[in-house]
């Protein structure tokens, strides 16, 4: 008897640093009703995977096994029920696990065509920062076309996309980021505004170019007082992250006097019909502004798929600038 098709799969064995990630063999996925199974070119590295490594971030029930939440690659099989897809299309998906694998399953509402003019593996840096964005800058962020958006961490996997993203959109951009080659990478992007937080007050340095009307924060601790304090009257503060610490105070007063509206979110558990909603939103908007060339993904760095401690120990790191890909 043929032996059965085995998947090669990243996962944590237990929480850890890098070292924990073992490459194992799974049996490989069937796609079930509404479901695409992906043979993957590439995969993103994201800093969700490295909570979940450290065992903050369990996955959401029924999620594939093994770290990874977006891919690119080519549709393997098809579940049950799908519609306008086909087996060999080239794709880019988002997924709630397994992203680091040779082959994933993803809902196919959260499957879109992979974009003209970008290199295939390199898109698999798309899905996660792009959705991302949309959901939280232009949806619950409702960032106009004359509004400012300040961005912390401007040129982590997400800063890198907002910025290209709110300019194609035609808003202004000040960003913050830690070193002169960061702070000229958000230049490059397209920020009018690029601060090193290490040398400047960027609260001071945004409240003397006249404010932000959204934020987009993946900081927390202190930075949420002082992006209060340079918001402007009536400003959205959207929180993605928080590597200074989920817990903080802040003074309500200027938030009342300001209207401000602090919010936040998360995107993994979003349930698969919301996933896809936010999917035929970034087909119909974004994908023509990457047409159009107002966005592209920028590449960090790139590791094979067996190699996804060192991916990881580069995101530890923190001296990244872009998307970290794993070749599958």
């Amino acid at each position: 008897m043929a032996s059965k098709a085995q998947n090669r799969i990243v996962i944590a064995r237990e929480p850890g640093g890098p070292d924990v990630l073992d490459l194992v063999e799974r049996p490989m996925p069937v796609p079930g009703p509404g479901e695409v199974l992906i043979r993957n070119v590439a995969c993103g590295v994201n800093r969700p995977d490295q909570i979940e490594r450290l065992g903050f971030y369990p996955a959401p029930p029924g999620a594939p096994e093994g770290l990874g939440l977006e891919v690119s690659g080519h549709i393997a099989a098809l579940g049950p029920g799908v519609d306008g897809l086909a087996e060999g299309d080239d794709v880019i998906a988002l997924v709630a696990g397994g992203g680091y694998s040779e082959h994933v399953i993803a809902p196919a509402g959260s499957v879109l065509p992979a974009p003209e003019g970008v290199d295939l593996a390199d898109a698999a840096g798309l899905p996660e920062t792009v959705f991302t964005v949309w959901a939280n800058v232009f949806e619950t962020g409702a960032l106009s076309p004359d509004e400012t958006l300040l961005i912390h961490g401007g040129t982590s996997g997400i800063g890198t996309t907002a910025i290209q993203m709110a300019k194609a959109h035609g808003a202004r951009v000040i960003a913050t980021a830690g070193t002169p080659q960061k702070v000229a990478l958000c230049e490059t992007l397209g920020a009018d505004i690029a601060i090193n937080y290490r040398d400047t007050d960027f609260e001071a340095a945004v409240k003397e170019a006249g404010g932000a009307d959204v934020v987009l924060d993946m900081v927390g601790g202190d930075y949420v007082q002082k992006n209060i304090n340079c918001a402007n009257a009536g400003a959205r503060l959207v929180s993605i992250a928080f590597l200074k610490g989920s817990r903080v105070e802040v003074d309500l007063m200027r938030v009342m006097l300001k209207r401000i509206v602090l919010t936040g979110s998360t995107l993994r558990a979003r349930p698969d019909d919301e996933k896809a909603r936010l999917a035929r939103e970034v087909l119909t908007t974004v994908w023509p502004w990457i047409a159009a060339g107002k966005l592209h993904p920028v590449i960090d760095s790139r590791f094979a798929l067996a190699d996804a401690r060192s991916a990881h120990a580069r995101l530890d790191g923190g001296q990244h600038a872009g998307k970290i890909l794993l070749a599958c």
